[in-house]
This record gives C-alpha cells, sequence and structure tokens, in this order.
C-alpha cells in the first residue's frame, strides 16, 4: 500500500486487553506469517506495510489507527 507521497502506509495498533496478537503476513505466491507480537493493555505498535508484509492480522481487543479512519476489533 503506497500513500500520496509514495511511501508505506502505517496502521496504529493500541491493545485494550491483554495479549492482543499482531501478526504480519508475507505478500507472494504463498502468505505466510512472518512476524508476531503480543501487546499487553496500553502498549503501542505502528506497523508498516511493507514489499514482504501484505497484510496484519489483529488477534484481541484493540483500537486499530490507518489513513482510512479507525476500527476496533473485538
Amino acid at each position: 500500500m503506497k500513500n500520496a507521497n509514495n511511501q508505506s502506509d502505517y496502521v496504529v495498533i493500541k491493545a485494550l486487553e491483554d495479549g492482543v496478537s499482531v501478526i504480519g503476513l508475507t505478500r507472494g505466491t504463498d502468505t505466510r506469517f512472518h512476524h508476531s507480537e503480543k501487546l499487553d493493555k496500553g502498549e503501542v505498535m505502528i506497523a508498516q506495510f511493507t514489499e514482504h508484509t501484505s497484510a496484519i492480522k489483529i488477534r484481541g481487543n484493540a483500537k486499530i489507527i490507518t489513513n482510512v479512519g479507525e476500527v476496533d476489533s473485538e
């Protein structure tokens, strides 16, 4: 994903409970997990889409902020 300035987009993830999982998924012919993090309540992670990361999966209660809006996972 590229924004208007030709830079990769960022996603802000704020854990609203302990144990929120953030999982990076790869690009290419096979989608694979390539990175994972666990966040505790109040922790914030800033993730970036890159040539290797095409998707981010979030498991748990978190606020997700992107350039197109905000969403709460449940």
